[in-house]
C-alpha cells in the first residue's frame, strides 16, 4: 500500500522536486502551495503523513499544523524550513510537529525521516484508510458521497459530504467551529458561517429517521456528532 503525502510547499520548483522525488520513491503525493489550500485538501483525502514548509502565505506551517491536530492527533508531520534557530524547531514541536529537517537538506536524509515516521505510526496508517463509516442504520461511505439506509441512497454535494467526513472521524468528540470552516472553506468569518450551519441542517435531515444520530450544536464551541446506538 502507498502512503498517502500531503506535500506543502510554496517555492513551485522545490514543491515539484521533492514531489518528484517522493513519487519515484513509491509515494502518493498531493502538493499544495500555501496553507489554506492545504488544509481543504487535508479535510477531502486520508493522509499518511505531512510535509510542512514553515513560511509560507495565507496560513504558515506551524498554524497549519496546530489545526490539523485538532482533528487528526496521530498523522505525523514534519517539517522543513530554512531556519535553523533552536527556537524555531521547539515552536515546531509544540505547533504538534513530530520531525524538523533544515533546507538544504540530502534526499538520503528525507528518506530516512519519512521512512521512520511511518513506521513510528504504523497502526494509525491502516485505521486511517476508513472510508465507510456505520451511523445508526445509515451507512456513510466519504469516498462515493453517499449515505443510505438500505432503502434509500442520498448522493451528498462536496461540502455535505466534507462535513460528515469530520464529524464521523471525530465521532462522539466536539469538533470546534472554527476548525470545521477553515478545512471545508478555507476560512472563518460571519458569511460562511451562516453556510455551515445550513449545511448541518441538511445533515440533521438525512439523519433524521434515527434518533440515535444526532449533529449537537455546543454552543459556542462547535459541533458533536453522537451515535448512541449499539
Amino acid at each position: 500500500m502507498k502512503a498517502n503525502v500531503l506535500l506543502v510547499e510554496d517555492d513551485t520548483s522545490l514543491g515539484f522536486v521533492i514531489s518528484d522525488y517522493l513519487k519515484s520513491a513509491g509515494y502518493s503525493v498531493t502538493l499544495c502551495y500555501d496553507g489554506v489550500e492545504a488544509m481543504k485538501t487535508f479535510s477531502e483525502k486520508n493522509f499518511h503523513l505531512g510535509i510542512f514548509d514553515v513560511m509560507m502565505p495565507k496560513k504558515d506551517g506551524f498554524t497549519l499544523a496546530q489545526e490539523i491536530r485538532k482533528i487528526d492527533k496521530n498523522i505525523p508531520i514534519l517539517f522543513l524550513t530554512a531556519k535553523s534557530m533552536t527556537e524555531d524547531k521547539v515552536a515546531g514541536f509544540k505547533a504538534g510537529g513530530d520531525d524538523y529537517l533544515t533546507k538544504p537538506f540530502s534526499f538520503d536524509e528525507f528518506e530516512l525521516r519519512i521512512q521512520s515516521l511511518l513506521k513510528r505510526v504504523n497502526i494509525h496508517v491502516v485505521e486511517e484508510e476508513l472510508k465507510e463509516y456505520k451511523l445508526g442504520i445509515f451507512d456513510f461511505n466519504s469516498d462515493e458521497h453517499t449515505i443510505s439506509n438500505g432503502n434509500d441512497k442520498k448522493t451528498l454535494t462536496k461540502k455535505e459530504n466534507q462535513i460528515l467526513k469530520i464529524l464521523c472521524k471525530n465521532q462522539n468528540q466536539v469538533v470546534a467551529r472554527e476548525i470545521v470552516l477553515t478545512a471545508v472553506w478555507g476560512q472563518d468569518d460571519y458569511f460562511v458561517g451562516r453556510s455551515l450551519d445550513v449545511f448541518i441542517t441538511k445533515l440533521r435531515k438525512y439523519l433524521k429517521d434515527d434518533d440515535s444520530v444526532q449533529i449537537l450544536n455546543i454552543h459556542g464551541v462547535g459541533f458533536k456528532l453522537e451515535c448512541t446506538s449499539k
